[in-house]
C-alpha cells in the first residue's frame, strides 16, 4: 500500500514518530515499570528517558523497549528532573509523563501521530479503579479545568515542541510544587495554544482512598486556586 501511494502521489503528509518521553522518578518509586509496559510499542526512532535522583541508581533489570531507554540522574526535585530529561532529549518533540500514569494503546498512537507545533497538548485524565466511585466527578472537574479554563496539569501528560520548551525556559526550579501549573501559565502567556489530544491517560486514585475523597478533593481544589491566583498575578507583573 505504501509503495502504491508513493507511485500515485496520493500519500498524505506523515508526522515523524520521533519523540522523546521524559518520566521523572521519585526516590524509591517503581510505578514507572507499569508505564514502560504501555510504552513497549514505541517505534525505534523514539526514546524514553527516566529522570531519577542520585538516591536511586539505575536498576539492573531495566525493561527492554523497542525504543531506546535511558536512565539519568539529576538533582532531587521534579522541576530539576524534568529539565534534566529535556536537556538530554534528542528529538524535536517532548512529552512529559508522570511515573504512575498508564497509557492505553490508542492514546499512545494518538501521541505519536500529533505534531505539537506552537501548541501544548494534553490527555483527558481518567482514574484507575483503586479509589472511590466518586472519582468520576474528579475526571469531570479535570475536563472542565483543562477544556474551559485552559489549565491542564502534569498528570494529564504534556506534549510540545522541544524548541518551545526551551523558549519557555523549562520548569521553574524555584518551586517545590506546582511546577506544571506554572509551566502552563508560561505557555499561555507565550501564545501556545492548549489542545486536547482527545485520548485518555489513567492515573492512580490511591491517595483519595487513603485520605478520603472529600478531604483530598478539597485540598487539591484549594491548592489549585491558590496557585492560579499566584501565577496569574506573577504574569501580570512581567
Amino acid at each position: 500500500m505504501a509503495a502504491r501511494e508513493a507511485a500515485t502521489g496520493t500519500a498524505g503528509p506523515r508526522v515523524s514518530t520521533a519523540l522523546s518521553i521524559v518520566i521523572p522518578v521519585g526516590p524509591g518509586d517503581t510505578t514507572w515499570r507499569g508505564l514502560l509496559a504501555d510504552l513497549a510499542a514505541l517505534p525505534q526512532d523514539s526514546e524514553v528517558i527516566l529522570a531519577a535522583t542520585d538516591a536511586d541508581p539505575a536498576p539492573d533489570d531495566l525493561p527492554l523497549l523497542a525504543a531506546p531507554l535511558r536512565w539519568l540522574t539529576a538533582p532531587r526535585g521534579r522541576p530539576q528532573q524534568l529539565n534534566a530529561g529535556a536537556a538530554a532529549a534528542r528529538h524535536p518533540r517532548l512529552c512529559f509523563l508522570h511515573a504512575d500514569s498508564r497509557l492505553p494503546p490508542a492514546s499512545l498512537q494518538r501521541l505519536l501521530a500529533t505534531e505539537p507545533a506552537t501548541s501544548l497538548h494534553y490527555f483527558d485524565l481518567r482514574f484507575a479503579a483503586d479509589g472511590p466511585a466518586l472519582m468520576r466527578l474528579n475526571s469531570l472537574g479535570t475536563w472542565i479545568r483543562s477544556r474551559w479554563l485552559g489549565l491542564p496539569f502534569g498528570d494529564q501528560g504534556l506534549l510540545l515542541a522541544r524548541a518551545d520548551f526551551h523558549r519557555l525556559g523549562g520548569f521553574d526550579t524555584a518551586l517545590t510544587c506546582g511546577e506544571d501549573h506554572a509551566f502552563v501559565w508560561s505557555a499561555r502567556r507565550a501564545g501556545l495554544r492548549l489542545r486536547p489530544l482527545h485520548a485518555p491517560i489513567v492515573t492512580s486514585a490511591r491517595r483519595y482512598a487513603a485520605y478520603g475523597w472529600w478531604r483530598t478533593t478539597c485540598h487539591h481544589l484549594g491548592l489549585t486556586w491558590q496557585q492560579a491566583r499566584h501565577f496569574a498575578r506573577q504574569g501580570g507583573r512581567e
